[in-house]
């Protein structure tokens, strides 16, 4: 006696591997709706974190005399051509907390720029003018506001590894940081901080008629 098996068709098989992969989907979106639920399972946190090693030293000659703190909301939507937003496309709303710091660079300053007249109560010294450095975003006061991704772009994201990678707003919020330093009085007021404290100094040291300029 003999007993027939049949097998599965292969459109059965696609068919069960597509269901299989909406279940786990919409489990993992249910999840993130109800985020109570992540709790029943006990997850925990651990650093597991190797040591941090210092790779170099640089020696700075710049004396950062002000600091700009700036805030942007970045609204970034990516479409694609012919597939609507439910089905393709992300738009992600971010907040960008960041500073931008602005300095004089007296490492540059050159034994021509300082004259000191013969009683040492008179000096006149030309700096470079201020300039600012890179926008640097603050993790603990930038965030994002809302995320919206189509449904591809959710199934990428369940086979991704880094499913919520911001790192293209971060960018952009850091450029609109570094731009409205630009339009700003940031290397203005540095140059006025930086004449103060030059002349504080020199007063303490018994100079009587301190100048500084900048365009060195």
């Amino acid at each position: 006696m003999t007993t027939s098996i049949k097998r599965m068709p292969g459109w059965a098989k696609v068919v069960s591997a597509f269901v299989l992969v909406l279940v786990v989907l919409f489990a993992g979106l249910r999840l993130a709706v109800l985020p109570g639920l992540r709790d029943v399972f006990g997850t925990e946190t651990h650093d597991n974190s190797g040591p941090t090693l210092l790779k170099s030293i640089q020696d700075m000659s710049r004396y950062d005399a002000a600091s700009g703190n700036f805030q942007v909301v970045v609204d970034l939507e990516k479409d694609a051509k012919y597939l609507p937003d439910a089905i393709r496309g992300t738009r992600t709303l971010y907040v960008g907390a960041g500073t931008v710091d602005a300095y004089v660079d007296l490492g540059r300053i050159d034994r021509k720029d300082v004259t000191v007249n013969d009683d040492r109560t008179s000096a006149t010294l030309r700096l470079p003018h201020a300039a600012l450095g890179k926008p640097a975003l603050d993790p603990d006061h930038s965030y994002a506001v809302s995320k919206q991704r189509g449904l591809l772009d959710r199934l990428g994201d369940v086979f991704s590894d880094n499913p919520n990678d911001e790192r293209a707003v971060q960018r952009l919020a850091a450029q609109h940081i570094g731009k409205a330093a630009k339009d700003s009085r940031l290397t203005a007021r540095a140059e006025e901080n930086t004449t103060s404290m030059l002349e504080g100094l020199l007063r303490s040291l018994g100079f009587t008629d301190v100048t500084v300029t900048y365009g060195a």
